[in-house]
């Protein structure tokens, strides 16, 4: 089979197992791959996308397919399969079904010194086989998917291409069709981690038990919701908790960790999804499904953990208000006021999310809010990519917004490279700038013990004017330094990728770290 014959029958794979869009990177050894790619966009098949770095690719495949279009990422070989690894792992750990289209030389070439050849057989490792493209491939897989396709040259077609393939729909999760129930029972909570879903909040509500919901649940709607639960966990409330069922894959917090490997405390673990299933503390109970209560709980334990909330709440709200500066809570806060029903939020790993945690609302059931953000192995990388992909995606959004600091917009700043005729989201890019890493600082890193080496090794202020960085790439850029001209900015979208730069302090965000912490009731 030539490698032309090679490339369309893969494509049509692709379509065949519901792959809706196409990242390509350029390069010579998958031109094959890219001219059927692009004759299957002409035939409406799929659509076509194009990137200068294989990393950024991964990501924006990765936000495709994790907001609901299965996409498929492609490259050349040598360096530019392994810069796709990042996004590769991301997607494994969280049970993303991308298709990763390696090409490579062929076979008699690997072992030689031939010009960007490397062994690319298993080259991401035991956690996502390869699988050689010139045979029979099976796309049908929950997770990651890697299809090595060795071409020969010519490389070139010599003719059009018209795809006669019929459109499949994508790998379908297996769910059993099982129902289980817990007694009442304990003082119980649920914990609903990265990806939990609505079942948390259905099964909280149903037993009259408190929601302890990351952003990115997906759980983090209805009455029982908690904003301030990580403050309270470390507290008398906290303390009295006999039971957790835990959904979704939790990240964020320690006190929820310290919670989680309690002795005294019984844990009921659902599904989550991912090559990797084994919860890193002891489980008493492993259900195959998200529970059903059994019969409502007391209703004074959720009212204790109400009040608590909302009390704690309204401390964190004056402590907030008086500080002389903008917040990075405060810019949290104002991206998820701004989040209309209907809308998307991206939020990047490391302080941003957990500031989020603190100040998003509890929105209301049925808003059709998504926040989403990568937790499988809680990167900054690819976050802008991620972002970009993930509003392409969601194309009935009424506003899309990504919350990020300003080390994982450096990051991926390669992502606001898009070339002319590629498609272009609406999506505001928040950046919150404190010049270097924060999160460490609330760490043991951050302790006075090591200040003489901190900002060299932790801290690393990079003094980049973001300014200049969007100008570029001719991407809108907005600077703001106090909560009403974000609010403003936020209030007023342009359109297509614009980043609002909001410039904060980080030489005082341990102190403030450690006030919030003494809310604890």
């Amino acid at each position: 089979m030539s490698s032309t014959e090679t490339a369309r029958a893969v494509v049509t794979a692709l379509i065949e197992a519901g792959v809706t869009e196409i990242v390509v990177a350029p390069g010579s050894r998958n031109a094959p791959l890219s001219f059927a790619s692009y004759d299957a966009a002409a035939a409406g098949l799929v659509r076509l996308h194009t990137r200068i770095d294989e990393r950024s690719a991964g990501f924006l495949a990765l936000g495709l397919t994790k907001n609901g279009n299965r996409a498929a990422v492609m490259c050349t070989s040598g360096t530019g399969v392994a810069n796709l690894h990042p996004a590769v792992l991301e997607a494994a750990h969280s049970g993303i079904d991308l298709v990763v289209v390696t090409a490579d030389r062929p076979a008699r070439l690997r072992g030689t010194t031939a010009n960007q050849t490397t062994d690319q057989v298993g080259i991401f490792g035991p956690l996502v086989p390869t699988q050689d493209a010139s045979e029979a491939v099976d796309l049908q897989q929950v997770g990651p998917i890697h299809l090595n396709v060795p071409l020969d040259e010519p490389l070139l077609p010599e003719d059009s291409w018209i795809p006669d393939v019929t459109p499949g729909r994508p790998v379908q999760r297996a769910v059993p069709a099982v129902h289980v129930t817990l007694p009442a029972g304990p003082r119980t909570v649920v914990v609903a981690g990265d990806d939990a879903g609505p079942q948390a909040r259905q099964l909280a509500e149903s037993g009259n038990w408190p929601l302890l919901a990351e952003p990115s649940s997906g759980s983090r709607t209805g009455d029982n919701a908690l904003r301030c639960y990580r403050l309270l966990l470390d507290g008398e409330l906290g303390h009295r908790i006999e039971r957790v069922v835990v959904c979704g894959r939790p990240t964020l917090s320690r006190p929820v960790s310290r919670l989680l490997g309690r002795d005294d405390v019984e844990v009921v673990s659902a599904p989550i999804w991912g090559v990797w299933t084994e919860r890193p503390f002891a489980v008493d109970q492993a259900l195959p499904v998200v529970p059903h209560a059994g019969e409502p709980g007391d209703p004074a334990w959720l009212a204790e953990w109400k009040a608590a909330d909302a009390a704690v709440g309204r401390q964190l709200d004056a402590l907030l208000a008086a500080e002389p500066d903008l917040t990075p809570h405060e810019v949290a806060g104002a991206v998820a006021r701004a989040l209309p029903e209907g809308g998307l939020l991206v939020v990047g790993a490391s302080s941003p999310i957990r500031d989020l945690d603190l100040m998003v609302p509890r929105y209301v059931v049925g808003g059709r809010r998504k926040v989403i953000a990568n937790r499988g192995l809680s990167g900054i990388d690819g976050t802008v990519s991620t972002a970009i992909g993930a509003t392409l995606a969601r194309a009935g959004s009424t506003r899309a917004i990504a919350l990020m600091g300003d080390v994982t917009f450096l990051h991926d700043a390669n992502g606001l490279v898009i070339g002319p005729g590629e498609p272009v989201p609406d999506l505001t890019i928040v950046v919150v700038n404190d010049d270097g890493g924060s999160i460490f600082t609330m760490l043991e890193q951050g302790d006075a013990a090591y200040a003489d080496r901190y900002e060299k090794l932790f801290g690393t202020p990079h003094h980049v004017d973001l300014a200049s960085l969007c100008a570029a790439t001719r991407t809108p850029h907005l600077r703001v330094t106090s909560l009403p001209e974000l609010e403003q900015a936020l209030a007023s979208p342009n359109g297509g990728v614009e980043v609002v730069e909001v410039v904060v302090r980080r030489d005082n965000r341990r102190d403030l770290d450690l006030r919030i912490r003494a809310l604890t009731p």
